[in-house]
């Protein structure tokens, strides 16, 4: 058995090691963390960057890849704490961005400004206990090569967005978005699709 299956096997071993890489009750990693243990755990990638006034909550128990030629920008916020963050080369997180795992963004993808990308929900099963005790849910997001994901826009866990797609300004994603389609809205919704055969993007009825 590996050590980090024999820390994820026993309760309190657990408890002991995430008490040591996050203050009980906070998602930002302890300072050592991110000088210490994090450059040997992920991947960034030849010509990356994250600009310096952004919160990269990482931490070694889940991937954290940041692929050639991609760039984080200023005040974004990425955390990996329920499941990994990928993300591939030549790919832009724009400002203000908030990208919560599990998560997978492919390459040449352009992400605008104040995008929520979250792959993470607190069920809400009894009234009675506090939201915050309640269980943690996620399902992967993916974003497919060659997105525009326009400013404000809202991804929702389990959304899986095709290749090539645009999501406009302010849409909120809840539901998959087939390859080369542009969508709109909230809930979000197809509005055009590119036909190969007319070499146009037309109109969804």
């Amino acid at each position: 058995m590996s050590l980090k299956e024999t820390i994820k096997s026993n309760p309190r071993i657990k408890q002991i090691v995430h008490w040591m890489l996050v203050p009980s009750g906070e998602a930002r990693p302890r300072f050592w963390v991110k000088l210490f243990v994090n450059p040997f755990f992920h991947q960034k990638g030849r010509g990356s960057s994250i600009r310096w006034q952004t919160r990269i909550d990482v931490l070694p128990f889940n991937n954290f890849v940041l692929g050639e030629g991609s760039v984080i920008e200023d005040f974004s916020t990425v955390n990996n704490g329920v499941g990994d963050v990928i993300i591939g080369n030549h790919t832009l997180i724009g400002m203000g961005n908030t990208i919560i795992g599990p998560i997978s963004i492919g390459n040449n993808v352009i992400f605008a400004q104040n995008i929520v990308a979250s792959a993470l929900n607190h069920a809400y099963i009894n009234p009675i206990t506090p939201i915050h005790l309640q269980p943690i849910i996620t399902a992967e997001i993916v974003i497919e090569d060659d997105c525009w994901i326009a400013a404000n826009a809202v991804i929702t866990a389990g959304v899986t967005i095709g290749k090539h797609s645009v999501i406009a300004a302010g849409a909120v994603v809840t539901k998959n978005i087939p390859a080369y389609s542009v969508a709109v809205g909230n809930p979000a919704k197809v509005l055009k699709q590119y036909n190969f055969e007319t070499a146009q993007w037309e109109r969804v009825s």
